[in-house]
């Protein structure tokens, strides 16, 4: 009875962990293949828009907030104008009437942050800025838990923090190659700027998460377009006017203006569909990419210098990546009729599972005498 007990008790240990015995046909599946393909298409699109920037900034060009701006209005242009032609509760009118607030919140947060990110490579190095941006992913995890339920198992933490030392072994090759751009004119606040803007990404993410789960991915880039257009604007417009009228047109700047836009607003219209089928912290480690694919078309387009260390950093970052998906998180939603929902959810999740698992060997003991 004893024995029975103890086993039945690592069943749940394991279970809890995330890490009971998997079939690889169980874990490798079409599903997580084509997460992991999505999630790298995203990456592209990222390393798509570094690439249009950096080739804007070295003609001279520096106007991070129109830039923004194009993309939202053209955010606007299709999803708020589809909004609009609906009939009914969907309809833009009925949206704004009950939830303008919750969009405004979700508005300021995703241009702050687009915008303080930029703003924090005048005043400190890249380093800082790769090290710090990834402050987005634990608090999107805290936000996650509190704000929708998830609940994570040991395996989805050493997954993240695999991801995170693939990003220090990039962040190390950058330092070897003498690529510790940026300036150094005040870090406290470069630094300070980048923490700012994990967060407020965090807050669109779970924002994001929330909307395309629970409502659509149309209401969702609908609101973004709106809100964010006005609020880019108005920045737009107090910010950058000099820099805007400064610009010198012509085939060359339009044509970068314009990858850069339409790489954005692929980005923008896609995301939504990884996010439903994942989770936004999933989505945010599978974009630790992004920079290793800028790095490469660094090396041929910008002459940098080639590391090891960044093929080396691509593998562990994809491997925490898979194993985080592997591995279902589960959620805490309350049911009706519990004294604790959340904690009555999670145990009974855990319980149900390490059950079967135990059951399910000890039938195949039966079967083997």
């Amino acid at each position: 009875m004893e024995g029975h007990e103890e086993e039945r008790l690592c069943g749940k240990w394991r279970v809890a962990c995330g890490l009971y015995s998997y079939n690889l046909r169980d874990v490798f599946t079409w599903r997580l293949l084509k997460t992991i393909v999505m999630g790298q298409v995203l990456s592209l699109l990222i390393c798509g828009t570094a690439v249009s920037c950096q080739y804007l900034a070295n003609a001279g060009v520096e106007t991070p907030m129109l830039q923004s701006f194009l993309n939202y209005a053209l955010l606007l242009l299709v999803y708020t104008t589809i909004l609009c032609t609906r009939k009914g509760d969907g309809n833009i009118l009925q949206i704004l009437k009950t939830k303008w607030w919750k969009y405004l919140v979700m508005g300021v947060a995703d241009v702050e942050a687009n915008y303080a990110v930029v703003k924090a490579y005048q005043f400190t190095t890249l380093t800082s800025i790769q090290l710090l941006d990834c402050f987005v992913i634990p608090v999107l995890m805290v936000l996650s838990w509190f704000f929708l339920k998830t609940r994570y198992k040991l395996v989805h933490f050493i997954a993240v923090m695999l991801c995170l030392l693939g990003v220090g072994a990039m962040v190390g090759a950058d330092i070897l190659a003498g690529r510790d751009q940026g300036s150094t004119s005040d870090v406290v606040l470069g630094d300070g700027l980048v923490l700012l803007s994990a967060i407020l990404y965090a807050v669109s993410n779970v924002c994001q998460e929330y909307t395309v789960k629970n409502l659509s991915r149309v209401d969702f880039l609908g609101m973004m377009g709106l809100f964010g257009t006005v609020i880019s604007g108005i920045q737009l417009a107090v910010l950058e006017t000099r820099a805007v009228a400064a610009i010198k047109w012509d085939y060359h700047i339009s044509r970068l203006f314009a990858v850069y836009v339409l790489c954005m607003f692929a980005l923008y219209s896609f995301m939504p569909v990884v996010v439903k089928m994942t989770s936004a912290t999933a989505v945010n480690l599978s974009l630790l990419t992004a920079d290793l694919f800028s790095l490469f078309c660094g090396i041929f387009l910008f002459k940098y210098m080639f590391s090891t260390l960044y093929i080396i950093s691509f593998v562990v970052i994809t491997l925490g990546f898979v194993m985080f998906n592997a591995v279902p998180t589960y959620s805490a939603l309350p049911d009706s009729g519990e004294d604790d929902p959340a904690e009555a959810s999670g145990e009974r999740t855990a319980e149900s599972s390490s059950d079967h698992l135990l059951s399910a060997d000890r039938e195949t003991a039966v079967v083997s005498l």
